[in-house]
């Protein structure tokens, strides 16, 4: 798209005009998008499967908690399942804009999530789970982050926004399990 020629900016704005005139039904997607959308969409859905089994585990827990804590812990549970689903969107509407379709099929939800749906049996167990599988989306963002790198900035970005809220999950879990809320 330019030349730098010792440290000069040129841009080629009319070959910009033409191509941007071409393809318009690829709306945001140009000739300069780098990545395989194909499989930048696939990782958008895999990543929007572990989104929404984090909200029905987090919205299970959030009603199954019990005991002394639980409804501090409950709480908890409840604002994570509303960021989850608030990531499921973001994925969801990114997967529109890159030409492909959200899939909420609930059949192969748990086969496509990178987590696990794992219920727990008593409030130590919830936290447990729900620590292990922000973990898990930790690792896998990451690894979709460097992945991207730069040949789809925007989504790299949305999964680096998303990766910081689930370091503080995962840091708001480890502190309900050694009891430092």
């Amino acid at each position: 798209m330019s030349n730098a020629t010792k440290g000069e900016f040129v841009m080629d704005l009319e070959r910009i005009r033409q191509q941007a005139r071409k393809d318009m039904d690829d709306g945001p997607v140009t000739q300069t998008y780098g990545a395989d959308r194909k499989t930048v969409l696939k990782l958008l859905n895999g990543s929007l499967a572990t989104e929404l089994v984090c909200v029905l585990r987090y919205k299970r827990h959030y009603f199954m908690a019990k005991g002394i804590n639980s409804e501090a812990v409950a709480q908890e549970f409840l604002e994570h399942a509303n960021e989850e689903q608030g990531h499921a969107d973001t994925l969801a509407a990114r997967i529109v804009q890159l030409g492909g379709e959200p899939d909420f099929a609930p059949d192969s939800l748990s086969k496509r999530s990178h987590s696990e749906y794992k219920e727990g049996s008593n409030l130590t167990d919830m936290i447990r789970e729900n620590l292990i599988a922000e973990r898990i989306a930790i690792d896998t963002y990451r690894e979709i982050i460097r992945y991207l790198g730069d040949t789809d900035v925007t989504t790299r970005r949305i999964f680096e926004e998303i990766l910081a809220v689930e370091e503080e999950h995962a840091d708001d879990m480890a502190d309900l399990l050694s009891g430092r809320e």
